[in-house]
């Protein structure tokens, strides 16, 4: 018996592995070798390729491709229709395969705006936010508030979500944060 939730409508290739309580919605394509964690949620179109990891608790909105080379940690959040690159210099008569993909990770707690574009090759640090559609083109560090395009940092989050105003201190859940050479972390 299955322990997760799969529509009618979608398709899960053979060698797939997927985590109790995960829910795939209408017309999604899970493809062989991808590794999907427990407590998932895949909106609507969503495709995940050959050999993908997804972690625990991550939020896939609608009409998002997560290409081979990618790896979500832990409750990553993608928002609806952002999209990931894995081929720097893409052609479609010279096709490099999974050789030529640039390897992409999203750390744990990781958000991503809507229609926001991530450049592969690059580390979105954990409880990183990317503004809905700015386009990253190198690595976010932990807590790192980016926005625009391309992204630039403009400000720090808390892990809760809320962005950190003078102080560090979170005004909605009270997290306390120290800089230290560009570095943000919890005390």
């Amino acid at each position: 018996m299955m322990s997760y939730f799969v529509h009618e409508s979608s398709f899960v290739d053979e060698d797939v592995v997927i985590g109790e309580n995960t829910k795939i919605w209408f017309f999604c394509h899970i493809q062989a070798g991808a590794r999907i964690g427990s407590n998932c949620s895949f909106g609507q179109n969503v495709n995940v390729s050959n050999n993908v990891k997804i972690g625990d608790g991550c939020k896939i909105q609608n009409n998002v491709s997560i290409y081979e080379g990618v790896e979500l940690e832990d409750h990553v959040f993608c928002g609806p229709s952002m999209v990931f690159t894995n081929d720097l210099t893409p052609r479609a008569k010279y096709p490099k395969g999974s050789v030529g993909y640039k390897k992409t990770i999203l750390h744990t707690g990781a958000s991503i705006g809507a229609n926001a574009t991530i450049i592969c090759g690059h580390e979105i640090g954990k409880w990183a936010m990317v503004a809905a559609g700015a386009v990253v083109t190198k690595d976010v560090p932990n807590y790192a508030l980016v926005a625009g395009i391309p992204a630039k940092q403009i400000g720090w989050v808390c892990e809760c979500g809320e962005v950190l105003k003078h102080g560090l201190i979170c005004g909605n859940c009270g997290n306390q944060y120290k800089e230290n050479n560009d570095v943000l972390e919890e005390v």
